[in-house]
């Protein structure tokens, strides 16, 4: 290599710095111009989708402006058919709780008026009991005795008369 100074080392920097200040200025410029296709691009699907979705929004904030009218009365209705619910319910609570109490009254009136009768019917059956008993257990020793009657006359008239098997010191003794 010949023998370079100074002036023209530096001369020789320049133009390498030029050169590579050109060549970044064509990498820019190659850069630019792709993000510039692709802005146009992207700008071009955003209107297609903002024609495809203007519709739709508009579509939307009509029926919400149509449907907003009739969700607030029909909430309206639900919040008075609630209260009206809840005032019938405590009503029917009300009513269920006058009706358990008039039927546990009833059911103790029923269960009194029962024992009486029940103690009534005790009573009568006790009564004839004793009315009927007594004369049937008279009627039945009338009658034992007069079967004993009749059997010791029929046993008396045909055979001898059986006797007992006495002790000797029994004579006097009657059982």
């Amino acid at each position: 290599m010949p023998n370079l100074d100074t002036s023209t080392l530096q001369l020789i920097l320049v133009a390498l710095v030029a050169l590579a200040l050109l060549a970044q200025a064509v990498v820019l410029f190659v850069f630019f111009m792709v993000l510039r296709k692709l802005a146009k691009s992207i700008l071009e699907e955003i209107q297609e989708l903002r024609s495809s979705v203007t519709p739709v929004v508009d579509k939307t904030r009509d029926l919400l402006t149509r449907v907003a009218p009739k969700v607030e009365e029909t909430t309206a209705d639900l919040a008075a058919l609630a209260h009206t619910l809840r005032a019938q319910a405590a009503d029917m609570q009300a009513a269920a709780d006058e009706i358990a109490e008039r039927v546990r009254r009833q059911a103790g009136r029923v269960d009194t008026m029962l024992s009486s009768v029940l103690d009534a019917v005790e009573r009568a059956g006790v009564f004839m009991a004793g009315a009927v008993a007594k004369p049937m257990r008279q009627l039945s020793a009338f009658l034992a005795s007069a079967k004993a009657v009749v059997e010791s006359l029929r046993n008396s008239e045909g055979a001898p008369r059986k006797v007992a098997h006495r002790a000797p010191d029994d004579r006097d003794r009657f059982v």
